[in-house]
């Protein structure tokens, strides 16, 4: 049996820099500014802890053993000292309710976010669908039970919308437990849990993609648009050509445009990586268009000056021209499919000029350049489908140069 009482009182006082065991896990820790504080070490689970017990002049030698008896005590009976602490910490302050977590967590993580839009989505799925339940319930209080009944209702409905509030729900709990606020597995975690209890959300219902036109309606569909005045129709051809995100082109500013090429800034992208864009000339053409209007900053301004035109801009412009059953993402897809059937332009030229992430990150390690030269090439004979190319037209690889040369 290890020795116990190895310190005097004066030996803690005097000691010089350095760690000092009185044996049974206590041990003195001496600064080099003379700094002196009592540390309780123990191994639980494998791993090795240490625990505080406070400064020398605080708490004697005498105190300080029976504080380290107790843990001793507590580890006999299975028990984590520290988890034990910090819940008589959370029974001092008052239980927290897991809104109050839920409030706390996103104070915390506020800022690491991508957009403000972002953050409402999590504080709006959690006010609509957990807070009803969960709201006033001390978190350490929240079990499957707690958790499934907010689930279930909503996740043959809304699927989507189910799974990503059971992901919020457990980096709430997460936070929670870290925090010491709740002990325990996390009763919203999927693998290995839930997954027992709810259907994958793929075989609740078929993933429903942007519904989008096909490409050989798109020089009909383009001349109609061209004769739309207005600056969301102009909004909308814009994207088009470009193949861009609504909310790209929507917050675009003229500070990001040089000559016929658009640079989009890392933190207006999906992926938070810069984005040039080689511009077609009719894209060139309605930039230039746009120039009259006088705006200083943004391309597209809506009617409230300073302000970017809202989503529902776009969208407006495709229900007058009767094509309620498209979506401006999809124009996206249109895009995609073109390039897929109708050029022989390699598939991560497209990837790139739709600015997607990579999904081999291998590949997205050793891929440094972004083909721009290809793009303009291919954004060209995009742009030249778009106003005249009959449809069905092919655009071949051609060596010399030409729409679909390679660079």
């Amino acid at each position: 049996m290890a020795k116990l009482g190895k310190l005097s009182a004066r030996k803690a006082a005097t000691a010089s820099p350095g760690k000092y065991g009185d044996g049974g896990g206590l041990w003195l820790h001496v600064r080099e500014d003379g700094g002196r504080a009592w540390v309780f070490r123990y191994t639980r689970d494998g791993k090795a802890h240490e625990m505080g017990l406070g400064p020398l002049h605080t708490v004697s030698l005498a105190e300080v053993r029976d504080k380290a008896l107790e843990c001793r005590k507590l580890l006999l009976e299975g028990r984590d000292p520290i988890q034990e602490r910090r819940r008589e910490q959370s029974e001092r302050l008052g239980a927290l309710t897991f809104k109050q977590c839920a409030e706390r967590f996103l104070a915390a993580h506020r800022d690491s976010w991508r957009n403000a839009k972002h953050r409402q989505q999590w504080e709006n799925t959690l006010s609509t669908y957990a807070y009803p339940e969960l709201g006033d319930l001390p978190v350490g209080a929240v079990d499957n039970g707690y958790v499934m009944r907010v689930l279930e209702p909503i996740w043959h409905d809304k699927p989507e919308t189910a799974s990503r509030l059971r992901g919020r729900i457990e980096r709430v709990l997460d936070w929670a437990t870290v925090s010491g606020y709740r002990t325990g597995g996390n009763p919203a975690r999927w693998r290995g849990h839930l997954q027992m209890l709810l259907p994958a959300k793929s075989k609740v219902r078929a993933v429903k993609h942007f519904a989008a036109l096909p490409y050989v309606e798109i020089p009909g569909f383009m001349a109609e648009l061209r004769k739309r005045r207005g600056i969301g129709a102009r909004a909308l051809e814009f994207a088009i050509l470009t193949a861009a995100r609504s909310g790209e082109v929507r917050g675009m500013t003229w500070a990001e445009v040089d000559g016929d090429t658009w640079t989009v800034p890392a933190e207006r992208m999906k992926v938070r990586k810069e984005h040039r864009v080689p511009l077609p000339a009719r894209a060139v053409a309605i930039l230039e268009a746009m120039r009259a209007h006088g705006e200083a900053g943004l391309v597209f301004p809506s009617a409230k000056r300073g302000k970017p035109l809202s989503d529902m801009s776009l969208s407006a412009v495709l229900r007058r021209m009767g094509h309620e059953d498209v979506t401006v993402h999809g124009f996206r897809s249109t895009f995609r499919d073109w390039t897929a059937e109708q050029t022989a332009y390699p598939r991560d030229v497209a990837e790139q000029a739709l600015a997607h992430a990579l999904s081999d990150k291998v590949e997205a390690a050793y891929r440094r350049g972004d083909l721009f030269d290809k793009r303009r090439k291919l954004m060209d004979a995009w742009g030249g489908y778009c106003e005249t190319a009959p449809a069905g037209a092919v655009v071949p690889i051609r060596r010399g140069g030409g729409p679909g040369a390679q660079a």
